[in-house]
């Protein structure tokens, strides 16, 4: 109703936006996540990387973004996704108010807890 799509790169698809939230914007070959119906903005896909997929907006909770290759965590009601800066997943917020964790290249964040607690960080690298 009132949020803007989320632009995209070359052969990138922009994230669509709730109903006040914006549609994240996608790098080349990425997908923007989709806004949030209040506030949350979706999260970035790729953004100067290839082929990242950002997290969608909860109510307010932005999503996640991701770096080249990567999957951002999709946002819970308030909490945010987690972000991840390669090949990696960031971890789901929790349904309410937790975050999940973020990663490095490789790394699957943790997924926040159901009201409050945030997940712990993830850093674990891809050789591992």
């Amino acid at each position: 109703m009132i949020g803007n799509g989320g632009s995209a790169g070359a052969g990138g698809t922009g994230g669509n936006a709730g109903l006040i939230g914006n549609g994240g914007t996608a790098g080349k070959g990425g997908t923007g996540g989709s806004g949030g119906i209040i506030a949350g903005t979706g999260g970035s896909g790729g953004a100067g990387g290839v082929g990242g997929t950002g997290g969608n907006a909860g109510l307010i909770g932005a999503g996640g973004t991701a770096g080249t290759g990567g999957t951002g965590g999709n946002a819970g009601l308030i909490g945010n996704g987690g972000s991840v800066s390669g090949p990696g997943k960031g971890g789901a917020a929790g349904w309410l108010i937790g975050s999940g964790g973020s990663t490095g290249a490789g790394g699957t964040g943790g997924t926040g807890g159901l009201l409050f607690g945030k997940a712990g960080q993830s850093v674990l690298s891809a050789l591992f």
